[in-house]
């Protein structure tokens, strides 16, 4: 089982990988956004904000998400980590019911890019 460490160190990666990326997966990834990820199996929830391409301001709160936040993802530590290691694709997670992703509609169709 991922460490709450080892998932946070894995958030800072996505976070730098969302800022380094080109085209429409940069575009997608320009959102003005609160985001949520709740590791299920630490129950423990990473707040933040997306925002120029890059997670921020992000904090650790024990159980699920305290407040709904416009993008909200839920899943394991070993699969997030899994994921940002390229280990696992986040499509098929998703499609596998592994992963949950929540968002108004017009965030869903710009983060597919990020798919």
């Amino acid at each position: 089982m991922a460490t709450i460490e080892q998932c946070r160190e894995a958030l800072e990666q996505f976070s730098r990988n969302l800022g380094s990326a080109n085209g429409d997966a940069r575009k997608a990834a320009a959102l003005d956004r609160s985001l949520t990820c709740w590791i299920t199996d630490l129950d423990l929830t990473f707040s933040g904000h997306l925002r120029d391409g890059r997670i921020t301001d992000v904090v650790e709160v024990p159980g699920p998400p305290p407040a709904k936040a416009a993008i909200r993802l839920t899943m394991t530590g070993d699969d997030l980590v899994a994921m940002v290691d390229g280990q696992l694709n986040f499509a098929s997670a998703w499609a596998g019911g592994r992963v949950r992703l929540e968002a108004g509609i017009r965030d869903l169709l710009r983060l597919r890019t990020l798919l």
